[in-house]
C-alpha cells in the first residue's frame, strides 16, 4: 500500500498530463500540487517543455525558482491557460474552500485569471457540504476586529484570529486571516461569498465558486480523476 506522500505524489504528477507546450501555468500552493511543481521542472529540464509559470504564494515562487521553472508576475501575464492547486475542501459541485496555507487571495486571483482550473487532493478532502474545514476570510489587519463582529452578526458564527493576538498569521499581502468555524452547513457558498466580501475591510474569502473543472484525488486504492460536467475541460 501506497503512503500518503507516496499517493499526493502520484496525484501531482497525473495532473502533469494537463501540461502542454507553449502554456502559461498558475502554480498553486501547498504539500500535494508541489510534486506537479517538482514534475513540471523535470519535463522543462529533461524534455524541454516550454511554459512559464505564475506563483500563488512566495513558497510556490521559492521553490519553482529553485528548480528552474521560468516565472511571470500575475501583474504582466493576461490569460493563463491553466492553473493547478490544492484544496482544503470541495463538494459534488466542485466548489471549494482553500486558504488553510494562507495564500487565498493570490490563488483567486490566478484562479480567475486562468481559462481553467485543475485542483489535486486527497479523497479527504472531498465533503458533502462545504464548511468542515473552517474558512479562511483574509482581512486588512486594522479592520479584523470589525469583521470579525460583522461576520458573527450575520451567521453567529465561532471565528478565531490565526495565530492569535500574540502572533497573529501574516500574509504575503500583510493581511490577517480569520478562520470561520461554519462546520459542514455551506450548502450556498456564492451567496455566503458575496456577503462575506460586502463587509468593509475583507480582502478575500476562501470559497471558490464555479472556478475548478477537474479534481485528481489520491486515495488508498490510487488516483481518480472527476471531471466537472459543467467545466470546460470535458
Amino acid at each position: 500500500m501506497l503512503t500518503v506522500e507516496a499517493l499526493k505524489k502520484e496525484a501531482g504528477i497525473t495532473a502533469c498530463k494537463y501540461v502542454k507546450n507553449g502554456m502559461k501555468l498558475g502554480l498553486g500552493t501547498g504539500s500535494t500540487v508541489k510534486y506537479t511543481i517538482i514534475e513540471i521542472a523535470r519535463r522543462v529540464s529533461e524534455e524541454g517543455l516550454e511554459i512559464v509559470g505564475v506563483p500563488t504564494s512566495e513558497s510556490t515562487k521559492d521553490l519553482a525558482e529553485s528548480l528552474n521553472i521560468p516565472l511571470i508576475d500575475i501583474e504582466h501575464a493576461g490569460k493563463l491557460d491553466l492553473t493547478i492547486d490544492g484544496a482544503d475542501e470541495f463538494d459534488s459541485n466542485y466548489d471549494l474552500i482553500k486558504g488553510g496555507g494562507g495564500a487565498l487571495t493570490r490563488e483567486k486571483i490566478v484562479a480567475l485569471a486562468s481559462e481553467s482550473m485543475i485542483v489535486v487532493a486527497d479523497d479527504s478532502k472531498k465533503v458533502p457540504i462545504l464548511g468542515q474545514f473552517p474558512l479562511p476570510v483574509e482581512v486588512n489587519m486594522n479592520h479584523w476586529e470589525f469583521v470579525k463582529n460583522e461576520i458573527i452578526k450575520l451567521c453567529s458564527v465561532e471565528i478565531n484570529l490565526r495565530g492569535g493576538q500574540h502572533d497573529p498569521f501574516i500574509t504575503d499581502n500583510k493581511g490577517y486571516i480569520l478562520d470561520c468555524n461554519f462546520g459542514p452547513t455551506i450548502d450556498n457558498p456564492g451567496e455566503l461569498e458575496i456577503m462575506i466580501n460586502s463587509i468593509k475591510g475583507v480582502v478575500q474569502v476562501g470559497l471558490f465558486v464555479g472556478i475548478c473543472d477537474i479534481v485528481i484525488i489520491s486515495s488508498s486504492s490510487g488516483t481518480e480523476t472527476l471531471v466537472n460536467p459543467n467545466g470546460r475541460l470535458i
